[in-house]
């Protein structure tokens, strides 16, 4: 590993609780070569598969990663062992066309008591 930084154990928890991994990474791996790593790993008997990295997000300690950001600039060491391997949380976005999003928009929306405001 480039300047002796020691590799980085991770795992990726799905949405139901199945995991990938763990496995090492230098740290020098960018978010979208994780996501690239679960999309090739990701259990075919699934009901939802995302298809592209931008159906995914990587979630650390509560904050979701930047695809840009390095698994190094992405790490919370606070509260981490040395040695011990960081889950990952693992959110697929749903589907949506371009369609339906602008028609939603643009419907009025029914408030907390129930009431459409227009």
């Amino acid at each position: 590993m480039a300047g002796g930084k020691e590799p980085i154990e991770v795992k990726f928890r799905l949405f139901d609780g199945t995991d990938i991994g763990p496995s090492k990474y230098d740290p020098n791996t960018t978010v979208t070569a994780l996501k690239e790593f679960v999309l090739a790993r990701w259990p075919q008997d699934k009901e939802i598969v995302p298809k592209t990295v931008n159906d995914v997000k990587l979630i650390n300690a509560g904050r979701i990663l930047e695809n840009s950001k390095t698994l190094a600039e992405s790490r919370v060491p606070v509260g981490e062992v040395p040695g011990s391997v960081i889950t990952m949380h693992v959110v697929v976005r749903p589907p949506q066309s371009n369609k339906s999003e602008k028609q939603q928009s643009n419907s009025p929306k029914p408030n907390r008591c129930g009431c459409t405001i227009l």
